[in-house]
C-alpha cells in the first residue's frame, strides 16, 4: 500500500526544484553584482603580498557607506590610458594617497604621505631578500579631489600611479584613478589554500596624518 502522504511530499519536491535552482541562480546573481565577487590575480604587480593565479574576495558594498581609505588594496576599473587591451579591464592595486594627501618621494628609502615616512614591510623582496625602492625616480604630487593615488606592492614590475605619471609628463589626472571607478575592497586570499590571509591595511598607514 502507498503512503499517499509521501508521494504526495516527493512529487512536489519535484516541481518545487526548479524553482528553488532558479531563486538560487538570482541570489548568486545577484550577490556576485552587488556584493561579493572573487578575482584572480593575473600579473606580478602585487607580489608577494598577492601573487600570480591567487583569488581574492572582494567586497563590492563597502565604498557605498565610507571612502577608501590609505593601504587597502582595491579593484579598479582601469582608465582607458592604462589599459594594454579591451576597454573595460580590471587591475588591483594598493591605495597609497587619498583626496588630498601630498605624497612625495626624495630618494631617502621610504614614501612620504603628508610629511610622514610611510613603512612599507610588504614591498616585493626577491629571492636573495633585496627589496624594491619604493618608487623608480623622485616626485612630489597632491592627490586630486575625488581621486586615488595608487601602487603595486612589486614597485618594479606594476604599471600604476607613479609609471603613469611618468609616462604622461606629470599628468596628475593621468596618473590617478577617479573614486568611482573602484569596484570593490579585496579582503583576503582564499586560494590556493597554503596562501589564505585576510588583506588587513598594514600598521605603517595608522601613522600617517590627514592631509592640513
Amino acid at each position: 500500500m502507498i503512503d499517499e502522504q509521501t508521494e504526495k511530499r516527493k512529487s512536489s519536491f519535484w516541481r518545487e526544484l526548479p524553482i528553488l535552482l532558479g531563486v538560487a541562480i538570482l541570489v548568486a546573481v545577484l550577490v556576485r553584482a552587488f556584493v561579493l565577487q572573487t578575482f584572480y590575480i593575473p600579473s606580478p604587480s602585487m607580489e608577494h603580498t598577492l601573487n600570480v593565479l591567487d583569488r581574492v574576495l572582494v567586497n563590492k558594498l563597502v565604498y557605498d557607506f565610507r571612502e577608501p581609505k590609505r593601504g587597502e588594496i582595491i579593484v579598479f576599473e582601469a582608465p582607458k590610458e592604462w589599459q594594454p587591451g579591451a576597454d573595460g579591464e580590471d587591475f588591483i592595486k594598493r591605495i597609497i594617497g587619498t583626496p588630498g594627501d601630498r605624497v612625495q618621494y626624495t630618494g631617502t628609502g621610504k614614501l612620504i604621505i603628508n610629511g610622514v615616512p610611510l613603512d612599507e614591510p610588504y614591498i616585493y623582496k626577491d629571492a636573495d631578500g633585496q627589496q624594491d625602492p619604493p618608487a623608480s625616480t623622485n616626485f612630489d604630487i597632491t592627490v586630486p579631489e575625488g581621486r586615488l593615488w595608487v601602487m603595486g606592492d612589486h614597485r618594479s614590475a606594476s604599471g600604476d600611479s607613479l609609471e603613469h605619471y611618468q609616462d604622461s609628463d606629470h599628468d596628475i589626472q593621468q596618473a590617478t584613478i577617479t573614486e568611482d571607478s573602484v569596484v570593490g575592497r579585496a579582503f583576503t586570499v582564499f586560494w590556493p589554500v597554503n596562501r589564505a590571509t585576510w588583506l588587513s591595511v598594514p600598521d605603517g598607514f595608522d601613522k600617517i596624518p590627514d592631509p592640513k
